[in-house]
Parts: structure tokens; sequence; C-alpha cells
């Protein structure tokens, strides 16, 4: 699975499971865009990480929740690189609370980042994917947006939503030969389930068939495939990386 020359954009890029999907795309040797929004360190260290790799990367700073930003964000890609082939929207926050406490800016603020967000760049980038002869759009979603999750009203209300885009978007640009797909990641060892309670993540890997949170590994290597020539008949699809969590 070979990216050379494509021209790559990860959303919230520079941490989590976003700085590992930027590694290994750079790894197959495209070049990776690293969008970021206050984590400009953490983006200029991955930046410098994969050019010592021997790799292309650039690091941009934008609130993809904002209209305006993502316009900024494509425009100076294409100013910079003249194409842009494939996009991975992974930027997303989390502020969780049952919905007796959920107050109205906690909705609207996971909403406009996990969802609107995605819109935004979907919307910027459709265009360079079209034009590209070779466009990839992969939404990172979540199991919470198939389950449903307690707690989360509006990351899985954001979540769900983002499936629904994609397979809309997916009917739209499969003329041109552009793939849209998604993908839900389960429990992944990041930050964010570190601070999970020990008896919490006991009872969740007890409902993985697997038996055990993922790795953000695992998530990379699936965007690494749809991002690839061997998944150009895949479209519209859904996959979720969470040890049968969801079957």
């Amino acid at each position: 699975m070979d990216l050379s020359n494509k021209i790559a954009l990860v959303t919230g890029g520079a941490s989590g499971i976003g700085r590992t999907i930027s590694l290994e795309l750079a790894k197959k040797h495209a070049t990776v865009i690293v969008n970021y929004n206050r984590s400009r360190e953490a983006a200029d260290l991955l930046v410098q990480e994969i050019e010592n790799m021997g790799g292309v990367a650039l690091a941009i700073q934008a609130d993809v929740s904002h209209y305006q930003d993502a316009e900024r964000l494509i425009k100076t890609i294409i100013e910079r690189f003249g194409v842009l082939h494939i996009v991975v929207n992974n930027a997303g926050i989390t502020d969780d609370g049952l919905i007796l406490r959920m107050t109205e800016e906690q909705f609207d603020r996971v909403i406009a980042t996990n969802l609107k967000g995605v819109w935004n760049v979907c919307k910027h980038a459709s265009k360079p994917l079209l034009k590209s002869g070779y466009g990839r759009l992969i939404n990172i979603s979540s199991v919470s947006g198939v389950l449903g999750n307690a707690g989360q009203s509006n990351y899985s209300s954001a979540k769900a939503g983002v499936i629904g885009m994609t397979k809309a978007l997916a009917r739209e640009f499969a003329s041109r030969n552009v793939t849209v797909n998604a993908i839900a990641p389960g429990f992944i060892e990041t930050d964010m389930t570190k601070k999970l309670p020990e008896d919490a993540v006991k009872a969740w890997a007890e409902q993985i068939p697997l038996k055990r949170f993922g790795k953000p590994e695992d998530v990379a290597h699936a965007v690494v495939f749809l991002a690839s020539e061997e998944a150009s008949y895949i479209t519209g699809h859904t996959l979720e990386v969470d040890g049968g969590l969801v079957m």
C-alpha cells in the first residue's frame, strides 16, 4: 500500500489517534498535512519526526468547527501543493454528562467540532478531491454513534451524524471515483481511556469479544487501507475497529 505522491490531510492530527494516523500515512510515503487547533508544539514535534524518517509534512493551525478556518486550511494546502488526495476527518472532542445535567453549551460545542467540523472540511475539500483523480475521504466516527452511550447524547449524536454524512457523500462523489468511508473505533488505548477507573476498563473489556482494548495503530492501519488503491471498490462503508464490540 504505497501512497507516494499523495497529499493527505489529517485533522486533529497532532495527538492521540490522529498522531498515529499521521505517522502511518507518512510511513507509506504520503505527504502529510498535520492540522491542529491548540497543540502547536505537538504538531511541530510530529512534523520533525516525520521529516527525520525521510518524509514530508506540514503543520497548519485551524479550528475546523469554524467554517472560515476550514476554508483557510484547504486553501493553504492547495496553494502549497496544488492538489489534495486524502482527507481524514479525525478532529473531535468530548464533553460528557447525563442529559439531565448537560448544558446547551456542552451539546453545541461537541456538535460544532465533531459534526459541523467534519462537514466544514468536507465542504471545502470536495472540489480538490473531485479534481484530484484520486480521492479518498475518511471520517472517524465511533461505536458510540452506532450503539449510543449513556452520558454521551451529544457525542453519540455527532458520531451517528458522521456516519449518515459519509453515506450521503459516498453517493454524491461516486461518479468521480472518490470514495467516502467511515471508521468507528471502539475502546482504544489513548490518554482519554487511561483516565477511566480500572473497574470500568475491566467491565468494558469483558463485553469485547477479543477481551482487550485496541491500540491507535489498529485504527491507523484501517485508515491506510481505506486510503489505498486496494480499497478502490469500497465506499459508503463504516468499518468498526472495535474487537467485535458491535456485532
